[in-house]
């Protein structure tokens, strides 16, 4: 009898805290929603220095994805909040920055860098913590973490078939022009592999620093070397004065093609009123001008938030297509754990404004399309080639050994003490 007393004891204590739970459950859900804890998440990008011109507004498509979840319920019955960083076009602050956001603001997954430098300082972090970063930049490849969903591009998905086109179109005589961190380096180190297999010459290659504009030098030098094609990989306010020395020089699209793989729409509309920038080209997944119910949506939504006058480009795209697609992880998973969420997402897609995109369960990288685009007098580019479907990241291309790949990197990393960037010129050195 005291046994079936204590287990009846027991019973309805178990009883009366159920009771207790499903009635603090109710009230959380009858609570009004101002009331309730919102859902944090970190938007780190560079809003002041040289990178501030691509990146800011990849921070107002972040933040318009944002506010369309909340203006459609928010998730799990809370608001999102944006904890909004400024990653001052500096490596070493996204990392630090991006921990606080973690440790300190406690956000539930971080959407931010734009340079391969600021991300691989974030990666470190990230992976410490056993966090998730959203990262919305096309790239050099190499690189695969649990940790990361990458959203742009791959170099078999922008670098190699724009090249390609380049090469078939444009010309095989090529001239490198790029940014001095890692993206650019690596990026020129494969163009340069690709060029010698398909029977083309580099006559030339230079690279600047992040956020410099002296130029005038590396424009005499095209001019003197005649390339049938430039290919950009300056990142950052440097491509305005690297176009502005070519019309200073008199050098047009028309006689001496530029073909920018990390300069889009943003950074055109920066200069189309001071600048001839008619006729050259860029390699992207997605372009505003592409014309799909998905698209003309996404642009509406923008241009109502931010102004007609408003462009859209692909790091801005792929940064809104990440906001949606963890959102959909959210949902599906019942929470905003970090570590959950990071296995819930692996099997997402979307028909998004560039498309139909999935992420690849392997490599957490999207599967996206290639497009070739040829700048009009409006700022708009035309798309003049495309991929048939889209393309399987592939982090790792197969005409390079991941060893040989590693020891570059490595080399550039050690040249650069221990950082991904260069802090003064460098000589071109490569293998």
């Amino acid at each position: 009898m005291g046994q079936l007393a204590v287990r009846g004891w027991f019973g309805r204590k178990v009883a009366l805290l159920l009771l207790i739970m499903v009635g603090v459950a109710m009230l959380w859900w009858l609570m009004p929603e101002k009331n309730r804890s919102p859902i944090r998440v970190g938007v780190l990008h560079s809003l002041t220095g040289t990178m501030a011109i691509s990146e800011k507004p990849v921070v107002d498509a972040t933040l318009l994805a944002i506010a369309q979840i909340n203006q459609a319920g928010g998730l799990l019955g809370r608001k999102i909040e944006a904890i909004v960083v400024d990653g001052k076009s500096d490596a070493a602050v996204f990392g630090r920055e991006a921990e606080r956001l973690i440790v300190q603001e406690h956000v539930a997954a971080i959407f931010g860098c734009w340079t391969s430098a600021s991300r691989k300082n974030v990666k470190q972090v990230v992976e410490k913590y056993h966090h998730l970063l959203f990262y919305p930049l096309q790239y050099e490849g190499f690189e695969a973490s649990p940790n990361i969903i990458y959203m742009g591009a791959v170099p078999n998905q922008q670098i190699i078939p724009a090249v390609h086109w380049a090469l078939t179109h444009l010309g095989k005589r090529i001239y490198l022009i790029g940014s001095d961190y890692v993206f650019p380096r690596v990026a020129n180190w494969l163009i340069r592999k690709q060029v010698q297999l398909q029977g083309g010459t580099i006559v030339g290659e230079r690279y600047l620093l992040l956020g410099t504009q002296d130029v005038d030098a590396t424009v005499r030098e095209i001019a003197a070397l005649k390339p049938d094609v430039i290919l950009n990989t300056i990142n950052g306010d440097s491509n305005l004065a690297f176009f502005h020395a070519l019309a200073q020089a008199g050098m047009t699209a028309q006689d001496w093609p530029v073909m920018s793989f990390s300069m889009g729409e943003a950074e055109v509309a920066s200069m189309k009123n001071k600048l001839p920038m008619q006729g050259y080209y860029a390699a992207w997944s997605y372009f505003q001008s592409i014309d799909s119910v998905e698209n003309r949506t996404f642009i509406a939504a923008f241009k109502q938030k931010y102004g007609d006058e408003r462009v859209l480009s692909d790091p801005m795209e792929a940064a809104w297509v990440g906001v949606q697609l963890w959102a959909d992880a959210v949902r599906n998973a019942n929470t905003d754990s970090a570590a959950v969420v990071s296995q819930t997402i692996q099997h997402r897609s979307m028909h998004a404004p560039e498309g139909t995109v999935s992420i690849d369960h392997a490599t957490h990288h999207l599967w996206k399309k290639s497009l070739v685009g040829k700048l009009l007098a409006d700022g708009q580019f035309e798309i003049v080639w495309s991929s048939e479907k889209p393309i399987a990241p592939e982090p790792y291309p197969s005409f390079v050994s991941k060893l040989a790949a590693k020891q570059y990197m490595t080399t550039l990393q050690q040249g650069w003490s221990g950082r991904w960037e260069a802090v003064r010129p460098a000589k071109v050195n490569q293998p």
